[in-house]
């Protein structure tokens, strides 16, 4: 083996590209690059978990948006001090943890291993995004909405933790392999009657108020924790329906009421296929392009 050699900027520059932390391994500053993927690891996955799950609402996507630039700017910085390091190696003889074998299984154990599981963990079991591809909720979530959903909220920890008024994410019952979004409007043992455009929950009434908006009629909702606006077609007709929701199981509607399927069509939902409850619109787009009012925007 040659006792020097040196190391090639444009090498460490595109390894750094490839993976954070890379080029400085090839360079051998080993714990440099542990320290730069570990960083960025945590600052593009965990940080925005926390940041979405704790902080108040109004500070979630300007602080997702800094996360965002700063796992960026780390990458940047290691490639550009992957370089700078590589032109200062021109006499540089190799570690012994130097050998091809090393770099293959680094680059395999990062890329297939760690960031698939740190990552399939946090959409598993804390936050995933979804995008909406239907209207069935507006006016609360709009056709073309990203969104963030909490999917620690029902934990099998968690007692009581799916309330009325939520937007709740959950296995649609027809095909498991799909994901529905609407609105808990029943938990167990409620009595629910649906009488025209009217939702009673154990005899009392959820509509509050009633305002015509074009071909639409638009009805205030309240539930001991929220207030929303539910949407009808002001000449439809609803057929009378009356259920006990059975245990263990919760009645979903949609906030679109003449345009959703939902537990008037295909029953009530188990709770344990609950997956997450939508907390906050991080991007929307619509057929007129970016809503700006809508980033950022808390759900009800």
């Amino acid at each position: 083996m040659n006792q020097n050699n040196p190391r090639n900027p444009l090498m460490a520059a595109v390894m750094s590209m490839v993976l954070p932390g890379f080029g400085q391994l090839y360079n051998g500053h080993l714990n440099r690059g542990i320290l730069l993927f570990i960083s960025i690891c945590l600052c593009s996955v965990p940080m925005i978990l926390w940041v979405t799950l704790h902080l108040p609402a109004s500070f979630t996507l300007p602080m997702v948006i800094l996360n965002v630039v700063t796992s960026l700017g780390l990458w940047l910085y290691g490639i550009v001090d992957a370089y700078r390091s590589a032109k200062c190696l021109s006499e540089y003889t190799l570690k012994s943890w130097q050998v091809p074998a090393m770099y293959l299984a680094t680059f395999l154990i990062s890329v297939f291993m760690i960031l698939p599981i740190l990552t399939n963990y946090v959409r598993q079991h804390q936050m995933e995004s979804f995008h909406i591809p239907s209207g069935s909720m507006e006016p609360s979530v709009m056709r073309g909405d990203v969104l963030f959903a909490d999917k620690s909220y029902n934990c099998h920890a968690c007692r009581d933790s799916v309330n009325r008024g939520d937007i709740a994410v959950f296995v649609y019952p027809n095909n498991r392999t799909r994901y529905y979004i609407k609105r808990v409007v029943g938990l167990p043992g409620d009595r629910i009657r649906l009488e025209g455009q009217q939702v009673f929950v154990n005899g009392k009434s959820l509509g509050d108020k009633t305002v015509q908006d074009g071909e639409h009629l638009l009805i205030s909702e309240q539930t001991p924790t929220t207030t929303y606006q539910v949407k009808w077609a002001a000449e439809n007709a609803f057929t009378k329906q009356e259920l006990t929701v059975p245990q263990g199981e919760v009645f979903v509607l949609g906030d679109n009421r003449s345009a959703s399927n939902d537990s008037r069509k295909f029953g009530t939902v188990p709770i344990r296929d609950v997956v997450g409850q939508a907390s906050q619109v991080w991007l929307s787009i619509g057929e007129d392009g970016l809503r700006w009012d809508r980033l950022g925007l808390v759900l009800q």
